[in-house]
C-alpha cells in the first residue's frame, strides 16, 4: 500500500516492503515479521499481550499428505521480539477436532492439556489458552491484540452498541468470556452468523482481525485500530475535558523527580514487606492527566477490565493520602501518615481472596499494591525485578487510556471481582508461575558501584549483575560508563557519572537509583587511584586526592547510603574495597597506604554504629591486580616497579612469585569476594577478607 504510514495518525504503519520482500513466499517469516512491527507500538499491545497466527500447507510426516498447520505465538511469548522458537505449530484439523470432546466450561483446564496432542511441530513452544480462538477461525493469517482504543470499547458501558455505531455490520460482538476453549467457540459462532465481518470485539478483552496474506491482516488491524482511535479523539474533543477534568495541580517537573527519588524508599519498604520489590517510576503526561483529576477516587478503585492488564497491576491501585507539596524528608512521619493504607490494602486484598476464593485455589499471594498512585508527583510500581515493574507500569498506562476512551465515550466499567479472581488464580496460570526459573541469589538486590568504567568495579558490576542484581554504574569517566553499560541487557543496568569527592554529584548517583529501581541495597566503593612515591617526593596534592577519593568518597557515600537504607528498612550492604596496603608497611606508599588504613578502620566502625539497622559493612583487600586494572596503565605500575627494582612487564610474575599461592590475582577474583560478602556470608560483618594469594605479612590476625 503506497504511502500507508500517512494514513495512520493513531498506530505506527511500520511495513517494510523491502523487508517482506526478502522473506519471499515463507509465511511463517512474514507471520513472525508482522507480529514483531505489532509488538513495537505500546498502542497496539504490551509486553507479553496478544497474540498471533497463521497457517500453511505442509507435508504430514507419517503420510505425506499435504496437511494444514497453524503457526501461533506460544505460552509466555512477546509478539514484539516473537522468534521460529516461540511458536506452537499444530495440525489445524487436530485442534479443531477438539470440539468433538469439549464437556463444557468446566472442562476448560483439560482442553489445554490435549494441545499437546495436535502437536505438528516437535520443537514448539507450550501452546498458550488462546491457541483455539485462533484455530477454529479459518484465516490464514490472525491477530489478537489489546488496542487501548479497542479495549476502551470493549469496556464500555454499551460496548455492543458503540462498536455498531463505529462499524456498522463490518465488526462482529462477543461478550466478556474468561480465554478458553468456550470462547473459541463463540468467536466461531459469530463469524457463522456473520460471514462478511472484518473483526470481532471481545467485550471488556480486546480484538481479533483477519486477512488472507500477512500484510492484509496487518492493515486490517491497523485501520481498525484507527478507527477505534478516532472515533474516541471526536468524543474527546466534544466533551472538551476528560476525566472529570483537573482537581489538583501537578508540580514541576524537577520537583516531582525530586520529591519521588525521597518517597521511593519509603514505598519500596512497604512493599516489601513479604517479598523485596524492585520499583519503577513514570510521571507520563497521560499519567499525570488521570492521578491530578477529580475522576481518579472514583475510577481507580473500580480496577481493571482487560485480563492482561490486571494479571500485571492487581486489581486496583493504592492512592497515597498525600498532598503534592507534602515534606516527605521526615521518614517517620511519612511512614505514621502513609502505612495505614497499605495495611488496609492487604486487609482488602485478603478479603478479595477468601471471598472469592474455591477449594483447589492456590495460595494466596502477596497481598501488597503493584501500582501506587502520588497526585500530582507520578505513578510508581513495584515488583520481582525491573522488567516486570516497568511492564506492570506500562500496563497500568494502558489501563488509563481505556479508562479514557470509555469515559469519552460512554461509561467505564471493570470486570466483576469474581472473574478477576477467576483468571488471576486460575490454577493455568499458577502452573505457569511454579515453571518460572528459581530466582537468582542476588534477584531483588539493587547494587551502586563506584569506579565501574572498568578494572576490578567492572567486573564487580558483572559478577554482581550475572547473580541476578540491578547494578548502578559510577564512574568518573563518561566514556568509560557509556561502555561499560552496553554489556547489560535492557533493564538491568544504568550508569550515572560521579564525582565520589562531590557530595552532590554522590547525591545525584543515589537519586537516580532510587528513581530507576527504588532504592538501594548494595553499595560497593571500588573508585580509587594510586600514587607511589618517597615521602618527600609526596606532595600536598598528592595526599589530598587519595584522601579525598578513597576516605571522604568513602564517608559520603555510607553517609547517604543509611538514610536509604533507613527509609527502606530492608538492611543493606557496604562493602570497600581498600588494599593490602593498609595492613603492611611497604616501601614508597605513604600517602596511598595511610588513605587506605583509613578506609578499613572507617569500615570497623560503620560496621559497630549501622549493626542495629541490620546493614553490614565488609572490606576487600586486593593486592597486585594488574592484569585488567586501570590503576595499573600509569605512574603507579611505573612507581611500584622502581620500587621493586623490576620493569612494569615483570609486575603479573613478580607479584604472583611473592604470594603464598603462587597465584595472579584477577578483578574477577575480586568480584568473587564481594559476591561472597553480599549473598552467602549474610551473618557477617566489621570483617576484611584479603584476596592477595596469601601474604603472610597481610594476614589481618
Amino acid at each position: 500500500m503506497v504511502g500507508a504510514q500517512n494514513i495512520f495518525k493513531h498506530v505506527d504503519y511500520l511495513w517494510e516492503d523491502k523487508k517482506a520482500e526478502k522473506l519471499g513466499s515463507d509465511q511463517v517469516a512474514l507471520f513472525l515479521y508482522r507480529s514483531n512491527i505489532l509488538g513495537q507500538d505500546l498502542r497496539i499491545t504490551n509486553y507479553g499481550g496478544g497474540n498471533t497466527s497463521c497457517k500453511t500447507m505442509e507435508k504430514d510426516p507419517l503420510t505425506n499428505e499435504d496437511v494444514e498447520v497453524m503457526w501461533v505465538k506460544g505460552s509466555g511469548g512477546d509478539i514484539g521480539t516473537l522468534t521460529r522458537s516461540g511458536i506452537a505449530g499444530l495440525f489445524t484439523k487436530r485442534l479443531r477436532a477438539l470440539k468433538n470432546v469439549y464437556k463444557g466450561l468446566k472442562d476448560e483446564d483439560r482442553m489445554v492439556g490435549l494441545f499437546n496432542h495436535c502437536i505438528y511441530d516437535l520443537e514448539s513452544k507450550a501452546p498458550s489458552i488462546d491457541t483455539p480462538l485462533h484455530g477454529l477461525l479459518p484465516f490464514k493469517h490472525i491477530d489478537h491484540l489489546h488496542p487501548d482504543a479497542l479495549i476502551a470499547i470493549a469496556a464500555a458501558k454499551d460496548s455492543e452498541k458503540i462498536t455498531k455505531e463505529i462499524w456498522g455490520d463490518t465488526m462482529g460482538w462477543v461478550p466478556w468470556q474468561r480465554p478458553g476453549f468456550d470462547l473459541a467457540l463463540q468467536l466461531e459462532k459469530c463469524l457463522e452468523e456473520n460471514p462478511d465481518i472484518r473483526g470481532i470485539v471481545l467485550g471488556s478483552h480486546g480484538l481479533f482481525t483477519w486477512g488472507d496474506t500477512s500484510y492484509d491482516c496487518y492493515i486490517n488491524s491497523l485501520e481498525v485500530i484507527e478507527q477505534a482511535s478516532s472515533y474516541i479523539e471526536n468524543k474527546i474533543i466534544e466533551n472538551g475535558e476528560v476525566f472529570g477534568g483537573q482537581k489538583i495541580q501537578g508540580l514541576a517537573k524537577k520537583e516531582r523527580l525530586d520529591k519521588a527519588a525521597q518517597l521511593a524508599p519509603i514505598l519500596r519498604g512497604l512493599c516489601s514487606s513479604e517479598n523485596t520489590m524492585i520499583g519503577h517510576f513514570t510521571d507520563d503526561e497521560v499519567v499525570l492527566e488521570y492521578i491530578n483529576s477529580n475522576d481518579l477516587n472514583r475510577l481507580a478503585p473500580m480496577g481493571t477490565s482487560c485480563p492482561d492488564h490486571f494479571l500485571r497491576t492487581k486489581i486496583q491501585p493504592l492512592i497515597l493520602n498525600l498532598d503534592p507539596t507534602d515534606d516527605v524528608s521526615d521518614v517517620e512521619a511519612i511512614y505514621k501518615k502513609i502505612e495505614p493504607a497499605f495495611e488496609i490494602y492487604r486487609k482488602e486484598y485478603n478479603d478479595y481472596y477468601n471471598t472469592c476464593k474455591k477449594p483447589n485455589s492456590p495460595s494466596v499471594r502477596d497481598a501488597n499494591p503493584v501500582i501506587i498512585l502520588y497526585p500530582g508527583v507520578g505513578m510508581f510500581s513495584f515488583a520481582k525485578n525491573k522488567q516486570t515493574a516497568r511492564v506492570a507500569s506500562e500496563f497500568y498506562l494502558n489501563a488509563i487510556n481505556v479508562m479514557r476512551g470509555a469515559e469519552a465515550i460512554s461509561e467505564y466499567t471493570s470486570l466483576p471481582r469474581q472473574e478477576a479472581f477467576d483468571i488471576e488464580y486460575w490454577l493455568l496460570e499458577e502452573a505457569k508461575l511454579q515453571r518460572m526459573p528459581k530466582e537468582q541469589p542476588l534477584s531483588r538486590k539493587v547494587a551502586l558501584v563506584t569506579g565501574a568504567g572498568g578494572g576490578i568495579g567492572k567486573a564487580i558490576t558483572d559478577k554482581l549483575a550475572e547473580e541476578g542484581a540491578n547494578v548502578i554504574l559510577t564512574d568518573l569517566s563518561e566514556e568509560r560508563l557509556q561502555e561499560a553499560v552496553q554489556s547489560y541487557k535492557n533493564d538491568i543496568a544504568i550508569y550515572v557519572q560521579s564525582d565520589v569527592t562531590d557530595s552532590n554529584s554522590i547525591k545525584e548517583s543515589y537519586k537516580q537509583a532510587c528513581l530507576t529501581f527504588g532504592g538501594v541495597d548494595i553499595v560497593v566503593h571500588s573508585a580509587g587511584l594510586a600514587i607511589s612515591k618517597p615521602i618527600e617526593e609526596t606532595t600536598d596534592k598528592d595526599w589530598d586526592i587519595l584522601q579525598d577519593v578513597l576516605v571522604k568518597g568513602q564517608f559520603e557515600l555510607a553517609k547517604q547510603a543509611i538514610k536509604i537504607f533507613r527509609k527502606q528498612k530492608l538492611g543493606g550492604n557496604i562493602v570497600n574495597i581498600a588494599s593490602k596496603n593498609g595492613l603492611v608497611a611497604g616501601p614508597n606508599n605513604i600517602a596511598y597506604g595511610t588513605a587506605k588504613a583509613a578506609q578499613q578502620h572507617m569500615s570497623r566502625l560503620l560496621a559497630t554504629e549501622l549493626a542495629t539497622d541490620k546493614v553490614r559493612v565488609n572490606v576487600i583487600n586486593p593486592d597486585g591486580v594488574i592484569v585488567g586494572s586501570k590503576i595499573w596503565e600509569g605512574e603507579w605500575a611505573e612507581g611500584r616497579a622502581k620500587a621493586y627494582g623490576i620493569t612494569v612487564e615483570e609486575l603479573p610474575a613478580h607479584y604472583a612469585k611473592r604470594n603464598l599461592l603462587n597465584e595472579i590475582i584477577y578483578p574477577s577474583d575480586i568480584a568473587n569476594a564481594v559476591f561472597t560478602l553480599v549473598a552467602i556470608l549474610n551473618k557477617s560483618t566489621g570483617n576484611i577478607i584479603n584476596v592477595d594469594g596469601g601474604m603472610a605479612n597481610a594476614f589481618v590476625r
